[in-house]
């Protein structure tokens, strides 16, 4: 795997007498930092306007022409230098109206003259750590970002290629529906009637992916939901066989959310506690708890489990357990599952003991 290259921290030291740069630069020099000097108010803000990935400025109050105050105002009224984080440094003017007015232009801290070199090194690590924390969590968002937009073109291809003939099987059963011997068979005719709502309920969620791969985030459709309803619905689409029983325990609630996204997580949970519970009598549980902003829904199996150390591996793109040798399944399903949880601010986590069953248990937010 490519390593990552560490991120530069770039310092930004503001001062009108050379002597003073050149010390702050002496005190602050490391590995994988840059440090860019100024001696003037304008000046400071040329070198902001030069570099977009400023971390940290380091600004002497006291200066002729345009003081420090000037130069945190003018930044802060800009919006691509307001987060930069700005540290005063000041000789003079320690009284408490001058400390609130510094904070009130942007300082985020203060440090006195003469500079003590320990305070000094140790209040910049501070802010270096915590640019490097938000800078990661920018590429991690990005990188969450790429992995939604391929899992949207996933989607789109598989909905797409599965819509055409799913139409044919839809016509092909409607004639056969149409059938005398199978019109004038009442237990047929009803298997029949099951099997055309199935496929045209499935019919409809190829239409509804479809449409969601086609959307942004800000354009899907927020309805009120209820998930109870849902579930039961979801509960015999799925065809459980005679020996698998789903309930529900108490009453679940109704959410303010995508439902086709709410449908596809509870789809893909379920689904798995059928296809690959080896009781002979099967039984699924699912329920929930109200959390305040978000509702932890459970579904639980007394299925074969899963063994503490693949509890983590299980989530990962194609991974796929053996299942004593069952060869089901394409490892993305459960994939699915954790992204779309985690697309909308919530977690996934799975409590398993190999030959008892499993709950998977998922954080959903109860408002949009």
């Amino acid at each position: 795997m490519k390593q990552r290259k560490t991120k530069t921290f770039t310092i930004l030291l503001v001062d009108d007498k050379a002597e003073n740069l050149v010390s702050l630069e002496h005190m602050l020099e490391a590995s994988n930092r840059e440090i860019l000097k100024a001696d003037s108010g304008n000046e400071a803000l040329k070198t902001v306007l030069r570099h977009d990935d400023i971390g940290l400025i380091l600004l002497d109050v006291q200066m002729p022409d345009m003081d420090g105050y000037e130069v945190a105002r003018l930044l802060q009224t800009n919006p691509k230098t307001k987060d930069i984080s700005i540290i005063f440094v000041t000789a003079i003017n320690k009284e408490e109206q001058y400390v609130m007015r510094g904070f009130e232009e942007g300082a985020v801290d203060y440090l006195s003259k003469p500079l003590d070199v320990n305070v000094t090194r140790a209040k910049v690590s501070v802010f270096e750590k915590l640019y490097r924390y938000q800078y990661e969590l920018k590429e991690a968002m990005s990188e969450k970002e790429k992995v939604n937009k391929q899992l949207e073109r996933f989607m789109y291809v598989v909905a797409h290629d599965l819509k055409s003939p799913l139409s044919g099987a839809i016509g092909l059963l409607a004639l056969i529906n149409e059938d005398e011997r199978i019109q004038n068979a009442p237990d047929l005719s009803e298997y029949m009637k099951i099997v055309l709502g199935a496929t045209n309920h499935l019919t409809e969620m190829i239409t509804s992916m479809l449409d969601y791969t086609r959307q942004s985030d800000m354009e899907q459709t927020i309805e009120e939901v209820n998930v109870h309803e849902l579930v039961t619905q979801l509960s015999k689409l799925l065809f459980p066989p005679a020996n698998i029983h789903i309930e529900t325990v108490g009453t679940l609630p109704q959410l303010d959310t995508n439902k086709l996204k709410l449908q596809q997580v509870f789809q893909n949970l379920i689904s798995n506690a059928i296809k690959y519970n080896d009781k002979k009598d099967g039984i699924i549980t699912i329920g929930g708890t109200d959390k305040g902003e978000f509702y932890e829904f459970y579904v639980k199996d007394n299925g074969p489990g899963v063994a503490k150390r693949d509890t983590d591996r299980i989530f990962k793109l194609f991974e796929r357990l053996d299942n004593d040798g069952k060869g089901e399944g394409t490892g993305i399903g459960l994939n699915i599952f954790k992204l779309l949880v985690e697309e909308q601010g919530g977690k996934v986590w799975v409590d398993s003991q190999p030959g008892e069953g499993s709950t998977f248990y998922f954080l959903w937010r109860q408002r949009y």
